[in-house]
Formats: structure tokens, sequence, C-alpha cells
């Protein structure tokens, strides 16, 4: 059985709402060791976003993410915090 090489990935423009929520949610790599976790979390965040997802609080408390050194709720008031700064 062969394997086909995977298909390229094509990468968001740095100022696209996308590229800022997927960075900022790998940016807490200490807080959630699991790389499954944060695409997860990203992809619910930026639905969120666009109006079409929970907000932070519900999504982490759903989304069963393992966490490190932080409770769920101090993560979801990170994660408001810093999505904040992003719609700015």
């Amino acid at each position: 059985m062969a394997t086909l090489p995977p298909s390229p990935v094509k990468e968001f423009p740095a100022d696209s709402l996308e590229k800022q929520v997927y960075s900022m949610v790998n940016s807490l790599e200490d807080k959630i060791p699991l790389m499954n976790d944060r695409n997860r979390l990203a992809f619910a965040l930026l639905n969120f976003l666009r109006g079409q997802g929970d907000p932070p609080l519900v999504t982490v408390r759903n989304n069963k993410l393992t966490l490190a050194n932080i409770t769920k709720e101090e993560l979801a008031e990170l994660l408001e915090k810093k999505l904040e700064e992003i719609k700015k």
C-alpha cells in the first residue's frame, strides 16, 4: 500500500482573522499541551467571532480540553481578553 504525499497547505494572510485566532490559541501551548485540542478550540473561537458559536466559557467547558497549570474558568477569562484584542 502506497502513501501519497500530503496536499500542500495554503497559509492564511497574517492579517486575517483566522491566522490571528489560530496564532493566539497556539501561543497557549504551555496551558493546552495537545495540538488537536488547540486546533479544535481555535475553530470554535473563530466560529464565535463570526457569530455562529458559543462564548469562550461554554466552548472551554464543552471541548473537554486537556489543560495544564490553569483552570477552565481562568482559561476562558484569558481567551475573552485575547479575543477582545483581536476584535479591535
